[in-house]
């Protein structure tokens, strides 16, 4: 069967894209009853969701199923990332008053002595994909619990289902919090040097930092965080 034309000017643009490295991480793009298809491995978050913006960009597609995970920093199985995420979530002061439980498996356990009525996170992994659902109490928290969970080294998706209870009206703003948040949790990053802003979606990081590895390091948390469509780094190294 011939390769659709989407399919071709996708790949074509995709292979041009230096960051996404599709030579050494192949993904499969088919069309199938009008829906794009993407499927395979990646190098990065980043890798993942400039993938996924390219093709969304392209002339021609409706939807996009998402099949695209990224390849691990480390061999895990599902149990045992299963028990990292729930014990970093747990360990996150900002989520201390939110109730922590494993599925299938798993008592419902709370960092704090207090917790927020219906604040329940349900950690669930197959495949290395960890799955994300229940409630907290703000959009912040859910971006936060989303970043977390890409943090342990054996995650190859986080499907982010969690619901902010009340729900609340997300911009530009409430992104830059929460990347901000995400950033000063990073024992790696020294955040009070990075600016952080944001104009529909894509994040600008701005600043000085001392080393090459802490650059990167920011980059990566700002990647991690749900909603954040590109990220453009001005970064400087200090010499």
């Amino acid at each position: 069967m011939a390769e659709h034309p989407v399919v071709k000017t996708i790949y074509a643009v995709l292979e041009k894209d230096i960051r996404i490295n599709l030579h050494r991480f192949p993904i499969t793009i088919v069309m199938q009853n009008g829906d794009l298809v993407l499927t395979g491995a990646m190098e990065s978050v980043a890798a993942k969701k400039l993938a996924l913006m390219i093709a969304a960009k392209s002339h021609g597609v409706d939807r996009i199923v998402d099949r695209l995970t990224v390849t691990p920093a480390e061999s895990m199985g599902d149990a045992e990332i299963r028990d990292h995420v729930c014990k970093v979530l747990l360990g996150e002061p900002a989520l201390e008053r939110c109730a922590i439980q494993a599925v299938p498996a798993g008592p419902i356990e709370t960092g704090g002595q207090m917790r927020e009525p219906g604040a329940t996170i349900f950690v669930a992994v197959s495949d290395g994909v960890v799955t994300l659902n229940g409630e907290v109490p703000s959009l912040t928290h859910k971006r936060l619990a989303g970043a977390l969970a890409w943090w342990v080294p054996g995650t190859r998706d986080v499907v982010n289902g969690l619901e902010e209870v009340p729900p609340e009206a997300d911009n530009d703003d409430e992104l830059i919090d929460a990347v901000r948040l995400v950033l000063e949790k990073d024992p790696f990053v020294d955040a009070g040097t990075i600016r952080v802003s944001s104009k529909d979606w894509v994040v600008t990081l701005e600043g000085l930092v001392p080393t090459e590895a802490m650059k990167q390091m920011a980059e990566r948390d700002t990647w991690t965080v749900l909603g954040v469509k590109e990220v453009i780094s001005r970064i400087q190294i200090s010499h």
